[in-house]
């Protein structure tokens, strides 16, 4: 039969929540159509599929399972857990050509610089996947106390935390602000960039397919502000990323998320158009993202008699 009789196979895109891929409970979805220009001002483009429109009980789902899952993730060695993140850069690595495609239609790009974002993308992935077990380091330490004690301050995983991905940024922003909630122990609910949501969807299929635990990645899709409301008032997510929010939407969730004194990262400036989208993805990331939802504990433990020629033990 030849290929011009060939009916195409849609691919069918869904949420990923507790490593299953679930269809909204409400039923919905929205189309995605292609950035006619890298700015996005052209208008609407050609359809690409449909997007399952994520509702409040799919963010109160996606919240049980995070919270399932980040004892078992929490409690891994560090060192594990850096394996476990390589191992997701190795299956998008043998992916790439499919993120190419999606990063190309989503953010209206050439396909050589969306190329050049993948694998950027990719690269960051591993460089947060090398910081799994040194991070700790540069957190935590001794402290010098006046007494016979050794004082020591490690860093420990807040919990649950929301993550609105960048707008703009389908794959580059995406992995820059999922990579290190879960490389230093937490697990994640993300909200997928609203119009370009794709890649996002697609990185659940990989996670899949790693070694990740489910549930300590939870990818929804849909209107931002609709999902983010009921995660920044949740009681059980503990920090919420306002990455991808806007001014106004920020203020509303950061008021939400005072309620049980959540950890806030509201990243600054916000943009022209009011999105907190203005990073620039491709510098380099240094480690604020890491110890942003990072708690320090600190444990006192005797080290004896201390006389004038020093410790007795």
């Amino acid at each position: 039969m030849s290929d011009n009789n060939r009916l195409g196979v849609f691919k069918t895109y869904k949420l990923y929540v507790g490593g299953k891929f679930p269809r909204s409970e409400s039923g919905r979805v929205y189309e995605v159509t292609t950035k006619t220009s890298a700015a996005g001002t052209a208008g609407k483009g050609q359809w690409i599929a449909n997007a399952p429109q994520s509702s409040r009980k799919d963010a109160r789902d996606a919240v049980v399972a995070a919270r399932k899952a980040f004892g078992g993730w929490s409690g891994a060695t560090a060192y594990n857990r850096g394996q476990v993140l390589y191992r997701v850069a190795e299956m998008l690595e043998g992916r790439k050509e499919q993120f190419v495609r999606e990063v190309a239609a989503s953010e209206g790009l050439s396909k050589s610089k969306a190329a050049a974002a993948v694998d950027a993308a990719i690269d960051r992935w591993v460089w947060y996947a090398g910081w799994t077990d040194k991070i700790g380091q540069i957190a935590g330490g001794a402290n010098p106390v006046a007494g016979p004690f050794f004082n020591l301050s490690t860093p420990e995983p807040t919990g649950v935390v929301a993550v609105l991905a960048p707008q703009k940024s389908s794959f580059l922003g995406l992995v820059s602000v999922i990579a290190p909630v879960i490389a230093t122990g937490n697990t994640a609910v993300v909200i997928a960039s609203a119009d370009a949501p794709l890649p996002a969807l697609s990185l659940g299929e990989v996670l899949a397919t790693s070694d990740v635990p489910g549930g300590v990645v939870n990818i929804l899709s849909g209107v931002t502000a609709e999902i983010a409301a009921p995660l920044a008032a949740h009681q059980d997510v503990n920090a919420i990323d306002l990455t991808g929010a806007d001014a106004e939407l920020a203020k509303e969730l950061e008021i939400a998320a005072a309620d049980n004194l959540k950890r806030v990262l509201r990243p600054q400036p916000v943009d022209t158009d009011g999105a907190s989208d203005s990073e620039d993805w491709l510098a380099s990331p240094g480690t604020h993202r890491l110890t942003a939802f990072l708690e320090t504990k600190t444990v006192w433990h005797p080290t004896g008699a201390l006389g004038a020629a020093g410790s007795s033990y």
